[in-house]
């Protein structure tokens, strides 16, 4: 089992993510239920497109499939965060029945989450600009996840990621109207790399601090959400890492890579693991 006081978990996007977890005791922040339809009867279902090149947060199809590779993964692995899905969905679309599938697909994730005995979940914001106007987004995000959080337990924690976000503005407001211990922020450094390059990657953080719990560590070259090793990029992530292990020493972080392997050997060679 791992050391549970360990920051540090690696995203099952990764292929070799369980064994270089074992390999260092970091933990695990599951993916395959990325793709809603995962949590769904394999019965009936196929493939949407080829997944034999992009498999991000995809892997195989239906439930049952998945639930026997994340459990064959957790094995040996002493603690986790649950990746909820987001593909099409907004928990503050202007459309009221995509609301409603949002509301069902959260509530399902939640339900395949605990059945693990995962507490912990990273969800998208759903924001896609020239779509939804900021003041629209915050009031009806802040419904949404003030309705969700109405029935968990005290000891749930839910993180809302900035994806097309270009400034950390609009989940500030959200998390201060929500109000709610139990719901808190991740940072994805990635995503702040490609869309908010007017704002410092440390700024980014430094303005999410009263609400930060969960960063999500990947570098790319400022074009495409690529999912780069760590060192492999335009983002200083050391000094991301460095300025948090500071101001914030309870935050967690996933190395949500392509491939594990070199990223956490250059976490080590830092001396961050």
């Amino acid at each position: 089992m791992t050391d549970t006081s360990n920051p540090f978990y690696i995203s099952t996007i990764a292929s070799d993510a369980e064994n270089i977890a074992r390999k260092y005791g970091l933990g695990l922040e599951i993916a395959e239920f990325c793709t809603a339809s995962n949590m769904d009867s394999s019965v009936g279902i196929s493939p949407p497109y080829d997944m034999s090149e992009d498999n991000s947060c995809g892997f195989v199809f239906g439930f049952e499939a998945n639930d026997k590779l994340v459990r064959d993964k957790m094995r040996d692995v002493g603690q986790f965060v649950f990746h909820a899905p987001f593909n099409e969905l907004c928990p503050a679309a202007i459309e009221p029945l995509i609301v409603d599938v949002a509301k069902k697909r959260y509530a399902q994730a939640y339900e395949v989450m605990t059945g693990y005995g995962i507490e912990k979940m990273v969800a998208h914001s759903g924001f896609v600009p020239q779509i939804y106007f900021p003041e629209w987004f915050v009031e009806k995000s802040v419904a949404f996840w003030q309705e969700f959080l109405s029935d968990k337990p005290k000891e749930f924690r839910l993180y809302l990621e900035n994806v097309l976000e270009d400034s950390p503005d609009m989940l500030i407001e959200i998390a201060e109207k929500v109000n709610d211990e139990r719901f808190r922020l991740c940072f994805d450094i990635g995503h702040a790399g490609i869309m908010g390059k007017s704002i410092p990657i440390t700024e980014w953080a430094n303005r999410m601090l009263p609400f930060l719990a969960h960063v999500h560590l990947h570098n790319n070259h400022g074009k495409r959400d690529t999912h780069n090793a760590l060192y492999d990029g335009a983002i200083d992530v050391a000094s991301v890492i460095s300025m948090l292990r500071n101001a914030a020493p309870k935050v967690t972080y996933t190395l949500e890579v392509i491939n594990a392997d070199e990223s956490a050997k250059w976490l080590k060679s830092n001396g961050y693991i």
